[in-house]
């Protein structure tokens, strides 16, 4: 679709555009308009606020400069649990024990924010599936039960410990030791969920543009004068929700996050070959530090693998290869399985490994850097943010003592990816054997989008 000046680009060929229930397309904005609240990028954080901010009685207008959940947030591993992409230890060393728990029962409460939406707005489209695994590759099984009895003193949060025969039922591989099942996260299908979730943004009156790429933000005091190609917005209150593709619109957001890259690929259809190996519809991932993530789609007849992350955008199909290196190291059974197509995604990580949540001044708000586990933390961010713009809470401040550390520029860039490469020597030593060591029980850095 295209306007005068601009064009918007179409999803990425993935999986979720391949299966996109509907794909109606919004038009960019041609027109001078007055809201309570501007958000800039209908991913799930934009929306998901939008969608608080109405039900709270709010006007809003939502800007996408692509398609609406164009990035990260429509073509992830479809994973909704809780937790973040750093463990309670690690955010604990920025704000002290007790907030690192409070912080980490928010986590919980964006699983259910996602459950509730899809109950109550009946998106059957999103097709969640129940059960998540998180499977050791070196045996400590006490690491677990910790974990375990952790969730429930803390939370009331059950899982159940899988013994290594446990796991070896579910899944086919002497990769695996023991392992974690939480029955109560879920995957599904994140694009169809998202643009379920707009329809529900425009049905209580919010208007969603597209191909609305933002160029500058105005402040004239008591409002702001957001500045597109073919139109402007004026509010009182702009939220920047761009996550990887905020560029350099605001630039103390843009120096405080890392862009990264992240792959996934899809298999070809073989249901009773994917059977000897994979014998669960729990998605799964695994304890390394540079962790696969994956599931069974299509009911069961295809396998989606996500892993790997780069500093750099490559050639998803290059790397499509290694990702089926990796699922037929783990499962040798699946080396005859084609990739029927591969794509990527690109990710904003913080250096403190938490979402950027806050507010920079008055009336200008962010809520982005979710760094790969965005599924859950998108959620209760949007609400968070959406109860401080309408002064019902100050929850986001939580978020916001961890501030906008510096991303270290092109060093800070060199300096994720080599850290990445040695979490992947450390991964082969530790499960020879060898040095590594384990860094606790809430402390792994996650890959699963």
């Amino acid at each position: 679709m295209k306007n005068s000046e601009s064009t918007i680009s179409e999803y990425v060929d993935s999986y979720y555009s391949r299966t996109l229930r509907s794909d109606k397309a919004r038009t960019p904005v041609d027109s001078d308009i007055t809201v309570d609240v501007c958000i800039v990028g209908a991913g799930m954080a934009g929306i998901t606020a939008a969608l608080e901010l109405l039900r709270r009685g709010r006007s809003v207008v939502l800007l996408e400069s692509n398609r609406v959940a164009w990035g990260a947030s429509g073509r992830n591993g479809g994973v909704v649990s809780p937790g973040y992409s750093t463990g309670v230890d690690n955010i604990a060393r920025y704000v002290g024990m007790q907030k690192a728990t409070d912080l980490y029962r928010m986590s919980i409460e964006g699983v259910d924010i996602v459950a509730e939406n899809i109950r109550q707005l009946g998106i059957e489209e999103a097709e969640p599936i129940h059960g998540i695994m998180k499977l050791l590759r070196h045996d400590n099984d006490e690491e677990l039960t910790a974990r375990q009895r952790w969730l429930v003193r803390e939370f009331g949060y059950k899982v159940n410990v899988l013994s290594t025969s446990d796991v070896r039922q579910l899944v086919v591989s002497n990769k695996y030791r023991q392992g974690i099942l939480d029955e109560n996260a879920f995957h599904f299908h994140p694009l169809n969920y998202a643009r379920g979730l707009v329809n529900e943004v425009e049905r209580l009156g919010g208007r969603v543009f597209e191909g609305a790429e933002v160029t500058s933000i105005k402040d004239h005091g008591a409002s702001k004068r957001i500045l597109t190609k073919g139109g402007t917005v004026t509010a009182r209150d702009v939220l920047l929700t761009c996550g990887g593709y905020t560029g350099r619109l605001i630039p103390r957001l843009a120096r405080s996050y890392l862009p990264i890259s992240t792959y996934m690929m899809l298999t070809e259809q073989a249901g009773s070959v994917i059977a000897s190996a994979i014998r669960t519809r729990a998605a799964v991932s695994d304890s390394r530090r540079a962790s696969d993530y994956y599931r069974l789609v299509d009911g069961g007849e295809r396998v989606l693998w996500g892993g790997l992350i780069t500093t750099r955008r490559s050639d998803p199909r290059r790397l499509a290869d290694t990702l089926r290196n990796r699922m037929v190291d783990v499962y040798p059974q699946l080396k005859g399985l084609d990739v029927q197509i591969a794509w990527s995604g690109k990710m904003a990580y913080a250096r403190h490994l938490m979402p950027l949540i806050g507010r920079l001044d008055p009336g200008l708000w962010y809520c982005m850097g979710f760094g790969g586990h965005g599924m859950n933390t998108t959620a209760v961010g949007g609400r968070v943010i959406a109860e401080g713009i309408t002064e019902e809470s100050g929850r986001y401040k939580m978020f916001s003592e961890l501030g906008l550390p510096w991303n270290g520029g092109y060093a800070g860039l060199a300096v994720a990816q080599l850290t990445y490469w040695s979490y992947q020597v450390m991964d082969f030593m530790r499960e020879r054997g060898g040095v590594g060591g384990n860094r606790g029980q809430h402390s792994r850095r996650s890959t699963v989008c």
